[in-house]
Parts: C-alpha cells; structure tokens; sequence
C-alpha cells in the first residue's frame, strides 16, 4: 500500500472494502480501495428544472435583506447555500437515507438492501450512533464529505458492480427518537442534506407522534423523494398486514403528503420484512428505478424551494389591494393644500384686489377714514397674529395627519415588513414637510407681491378726482354765498355739491362691482399655484419615496412568483 493511497483512504476518500457476513473488522486490518476521484458534476436537467426558481430565489433575497429580517430569510439562504454545495458535486449518485424510530429494523433493512452486515443490529439500543454509508459506485467521497461522514464509516456492497443499484448511497442514519440529543442531531443534519429519504414504521410505532409531527408532516411536501415502509409485516398476522398498512396510508395523508398511487407523483409505500427478505426485492426494483432517473437531487431541491416559499409566503403576498390610487393621491393633496392654507390664500387675493380696487377706485374721505380706523384698531393686529400663531400650529399637525393616512392606505394589504418599510419611507419623506411648505406660502406671496392693476383703475381714479373736485367746488360756491362774497343762490351749489357727493360712492360702488370677476380670478389663479406648489413639495418628499417602495414589492412579489413557481 503507498503513502498516497494511505492518506486518501484516511481522508475518506478511498472507501473501504465491504466486510464479509459475520467478519469483525477494524481500521487497520482492512484494505483499502482507490476511488473514482472524476466526478460527473451537476449540470444539464438538474439545474435546468430548478435554475429559474434558484435564481429567482436568490434575487429575491438580495431584495429583501433590507426590509426583512435576516432570521426569516435563513432557510431561504439555506437552500441556495445548499443547492450550490450540490450542484458543485456528482450527478451519478443519488443519496438516500434511512430513518427511523428505535426497533424499527431500519439497520437490518440497511444490511438487507446492501446484501452485506454493514450496520450493526441487535437489541441494544441505541444501536446506530453515528450515520453509517455504503455506496455502491465511486466517486460519492465528496457527497459523503458534505454529509460529514467519516471515512471509517463508508462501506461498499458486495455485489456493487453490474447492479441496478449503481449510483445509489443509501445511508443508515441514528434512531429519529434516540435519547442521545447528539445522535438526533446528527440525524437532523443528513436528512436536511440527501436526495431521497427511506421512512422506516414499524407495527408498534407507526402512528407514533414525534414521527409524524416532527418528520413527516413538516417533510409532507418532500413526497416524490420520499419511501414509507412499513417494516417486520412478518410480525403480523392474516390480513393484519394489509390494515396496518391502510391506517399508515390514512395517517400520511392526514399530514398531507400525497401517495404515489395509480401513477400519479408521491410518497412510495409498502410493507416489507427485512428479517425474512420478504418485500425487499420490490423495495431495491424501486430504489433502482428511482436512482437510474437521476432526478432525486433535483426533486429534493424543488421540495426544498417549495417549503422555503411556503414559509415566506406570508412575508410576499398581500391580502388585497395595495398602492396608492388617483383618489389617495387626489387625497393627500387636499390635505396639503387644506394645511398650507391654499384656500385662505386665494380668498385673501381676491379681498386684496377688491381692496386695492377699493382703494384706487374709493373716496378720499372713505379711505381716509379706514386708515383711521385701521390705527384706532391695534387689538385687533394682536389677535389676527395670534390667530397666525394658531394657525401655524393647526397646520403641522394637518401636515402629519395627512401624511399618516396617505400611508396606511399605500400600506393597506401589504405584509407587515413592506407595510412598515412604506410608512418608515413616508414617516422620512414628512420630516421638514410643514417648514417646506411654509416656505412655500411666503415665496408664493413673495411671488404674487402687489396686485396688478387694470387698465380701467387710472380712469375710475380721475373719475374721483373730478367727484372730489365738484364737490369742493360746490362746497366753497356754498360757502361764498353764506359769508355774503358771492350772489346768494343755494339751490344750484348745493346741487353741484351734492352731485359731487353722490357721484363719488357711485363710482366707487361701479367699481367694486366690476372688480369681482377679476378679483375672484385672481384669488382662484393665486391658490391654483399654491396647491399645484404644496402637492408636488409633498409629492416629492412623500409620495415619491412610497412609490418606489411600492415598487420595489411589486418585483419582490414578482420574484417570488417565480419562486413559488405561479409566475
């Protein structure tokens, strides 16, 4: 034996050769063979079934890790760590493990399908310690590597070469329900990891609980990898067998895996007995069958995908309509609208021309007693900076109910991870909203500065100046005569004075009236651009954000379609 050879078989990647019946070995005594080291890898059909789901998969998570938490995307993580590892490795073989409770025979079965006493039976239990693999073609040392088998517990069959078994490793695994945590976890660890699973039930533990409430219900959706054998039927009599079977049957479907019955895909089950052969044939006719189809691996890595999007689902798919329709944006909008005081705004432009109209277009004597007024009236600019202050205050709390509800309405429906992310993404964008939009406000009335003035006004205004000049005119006419300087006449002065006197708030009335219409234009124009101002501030700060977080759903949604396989 060479140096070489020593330390590949060492290292496990030399298997050993298969003990004859009833022969105790150990280590030292026993003759190693090379190995096949060339591997066929996994290409071609395998990563053709399951490429697009991976790939989807794999997108799916790198969208994610941002709004979801890192915890519920590790079986996902799992999986795609998982698939590479085996696709990195040999396609020829399919891996299969035998598991069961303690009692179950699944050992003896072992030994029966690989014609050799590799594994040890008997009544001490637990009587498999650690996962024990016979492969009966080379070039499996590196799936065997990856399950963490140790090169001291790889066997070869006797009759290896030439079988319909080629390709297969079927490994023995510890007892499901061992009192020795570490060998239900090593059990755990390699039926998360082979192709294909062997559920061995016995009689007397077939229904057991743990089985199925903690391996065959949660694998339900691993059927068309899956073997149910009913083991040790020699122990039953008559028909005995045949009900026994039919309860499994009732109790596989209850945990909701589907039964390879009348040719339709599913779990494979039947009854053997290891100890007297009987059953086994069909059981090794199937397991050939199963392995020369070189779809396990893949089959394995569907189911798994499968249960990944089963258990991401509720992190995807919202339960009814989501986003933001033209009526919650139409929505927001008012509300901003309503707080930057857009309508207060255009109703005071249009007092405002009305009052500059008033002003051009008044009496002298009225507007110099409104400026009286104005200067006798210093509470009354107190209370209208209040009211401002009020008002300031009223606004900033609109802001932020308005921008709560756009929010849970774009967040209505949505699961909760991609809820949260859209009312966090508004909650930012309405930072410094209310200090935008009154800023907003100022600039906008900056802007609008003084009203324009029509053509008509300079007219109206000469028109007064002639009204105020006949009745000064009359006035002093009047005046004259009662001082005596002039010819006493009243009737006439007193008329032109008179018509002075009318005439004036005439005009001015005409004025007022013809001012309406574009006074009220002018107020509608001026809160027209405040609304259109305060809803794009909020559309870029808010709506915008929540927009692209609804988008970024809509591909991650997309993305798990294809997970899930509905796209």
């Amino acid at each position: 034996m060479t140096q070489q050879v020593e330390d590949q078989w060492a290292d496990g990647l030399i298997a050993r050769r298969a003990p004859e019946p009833g022969e105790t070995t150990t280590p030292e005594d026993e003759e190693p063979q090379e190995d096949d080291l060339d591997f066929e890898p996994i290409g071609g059909p395998y990563v053709g079934a399951v490429r697009g789901r991976l790939d989807a998969l794999r997108e799916l998570v790198g969208l994610s890790r941002t709004r979801i938490d890192a915890q519920a995307l590790a079986e996902a993580g799992r999986v795609l760590d998982e698939a590479s590892a085996r696709q990195r490795l040999s396609a020829r073989h399919t891996v299969v493990a035998i598991a069961g409770a303690a009692g179950s025979g699944k050992s003896t079965l072992f030994n029966s399908l690989a014609k050799s006493q590799i594994s040890d039976t008997g009544l001490r239990r637990p009587t498999t310690g650690a996962p024990i693999a016979c492969s009966w073609t080379d070039g499996a040392a590196g799936l065997l590597d990856r399950l963490g088998i140790p090169g001291r517990l790889r066997r070869r069959p006797l009759d290896s070469a030439g079988t319909d078994l080629e390709g297969l490793v079927l490994v023995d695994l510890p007892d499901l329900d061992s009192a020795v945590v570490s060998h239900r976890q090593a059990a755990d660890r390699v039926l998360a990891l082979v192709d294909a699973i062997v559920w061995v039930v016995d009689p007397e533990k077939y229904a057991d609980a743990v089985l199925h409430e903690r391996y065959l219900r949660p694998l339900a959706g691993h059927a068309e990898v899956s073997f149910v054998v009913l083991n040790q039927v020699d122990r039953l009599p008559g028909e005995a067998a045949d009900q026994v079977l039919d309860d499994l049957r009732r109790l596989l479907d209850e945990d909701g895996m589907a039964l390879g019955e009348h040719g339709e895909p599913g779990a494979s089950v039947l009854s053997v007995s290891a100890l007297t052969g009987k059953g086994v044939g069909e059981l090794r006719e199937q397991l050939g069958r199963f392995v020369q189809e070189r779809g396990a691996a893949a089959r394995r890595l569907s189911a798994d995908v499968d249960a990944a999007a089963a258990e991401l689902r509720p992190l995807y798919v919202a339960d009814g309509r989501s986003g933001l329709d033209e009526r919650a944006r139409k929505d927001f909008a008012d509300r901003l609208a309503a707080a930057v005081g857009a309508s207060a705004a255009g109703e005071a432009a249009e007092r405002e021309w009305q009052r500059n109209a008033q002003h051009a277009c008044g009496t002298p004597w009225l507007r110099l007693w409104r400026w009286l007024d104005r200067l006798r009236s210093p509470a009354a600019q107190r209370t209208r900076a209040d009211a401002e202050v009020e008002e300031e205050v009223t606004a900033r709390q609109r802001v932020e109910q308005a921008v709560r509800t756009v929010a849970d309405e774009a967040s209505a429906g949505l699961p909760a991870p991609w809820a949260q992310a859209v009312r966090e993404s508004a909650v930012r964008g309405a930072e410094g909203l209310p200090e935008a939009l009154d800023e907003l406000a100022v600039r906008e009335e900056l802007e609008r500065g003084t009203s324009p003035r029509p053509p008509w006004w300079p007219a109206a205004v000469l028109v007064q100046m002639v009204m105020t000049g006949i009745q000064v005119a009359g006035g002093l006419w009047l005046l004259g005569q009662i001082i005596g300087v002039l010819r006493p006449g009243l009737i006439v002065p007193a008329l032109v004075m008179l018509g002075g006197i009318v005439g004036g708030p005439l005009v001015e009335w005409a004025c007022a009236v013809a001012a309406r219409g574009p006074g009220r234009r002018y107020g509608q124009e001026t809160e027209r651009r405040l609304r259109e101002a305060a809803a794009g501030c909020g559309r870029a700060r808010v709506l915008d954000p929540v927009a692209a977080e609804l988008l970024r759903y809509r591909e991650v949604r997309e993305q798990y379609a294809a997970v899930a396989g509905s796209a």
